[in-house]
């Protein structure tokens, strides 16, 4: 993980001239890192690894608080099993060759548009805590038990802390997870997973 974070920031400094520039424009360009795993339940195990690219733009400033748009492009790696032989029930066509190739280890890949709203509380000059809500439209290349394959969405609640050293931001944020297809798909039962994201951004 330390070699991923590493050559993460490498390639975002690469990215970035670094010159003067006033500290006050709305905008914010990042990247992020992040992984988490399902909550624990008998039916199903489901890790995960994910890369955000991310743009902020301050919408508003009051006396105790900032508002933010957050648009987040992503790029999920998940690893997904069905763990409960019965989930698949016998209503299901062709359910006992289903069972058989639900069981298997599966790799699932999820491209997802995330859109966000953040509330920030400035806590002293440099740091401050936040909470973001955010959903987003989603493909899903594999198919399993508990999701169709194609079009679904994903959506997360997120507790946030960040420090600032001069038009970088440093941020490390816990959040929970849900995807599913909102009845689009014949299968919809989703994931939920506990998350932790790792993230460094640049005022422009």
């Amino acid at each position: 993980m330390i070699k991923k974070l590493l050559f993460f920031s490498v390639f975002f400094f690469a990215l970035i001239p670094i010159k003067a520039q006033q500290k006050n424009d709305p905008f914010r360009i990042g990247l992020s890192y992040g992984f988490g795993s399902e909550f624990n339940n008998r039916n199903y195990t489901f890790a995960n690894h994910f890369y955000k690219a991310q743009v902020y733009y301050q919408l508003k400033e009051s006396r105790n608080f900032k508002y933010e748009i957050l648009i987040q492009p992503e790029i999920n790696f998940g690893k997904h099993q069905l763990l409960n032989f019965y989930f698949v029930k016998p209503e299901t066509p062709n359910f006992e060759q289903k069972r058989i190739e639900y069981m298997k280890l599966k790799d699932v890949r999820e491209y997802v548009m995330n859109i966000g709203f953040i509330i920030r509380k400035p806590i002293a000059k440099d740091f401050s805590f936040y909470l973001l809500g955010s959903i987003g439209p989603m493909i899903t290349d594999t198919e399993t038990e508990r999701m169709s394959k194609g079009f679904a969405f994903a959506d997360v609640l997120a507790l946030g802390l960040t420090a600032d050293f001069n038009q970088f931001r440093f941020d490390i944020r816990p959040s929970v997870r849900h995807v599913s297809n909102a009845g689009l798909g014949s299968s919809n039962a989703g994931y939920n997973t506990k998350n932790i994201e790792f993230g460094i951004s640049y005022q422009l």
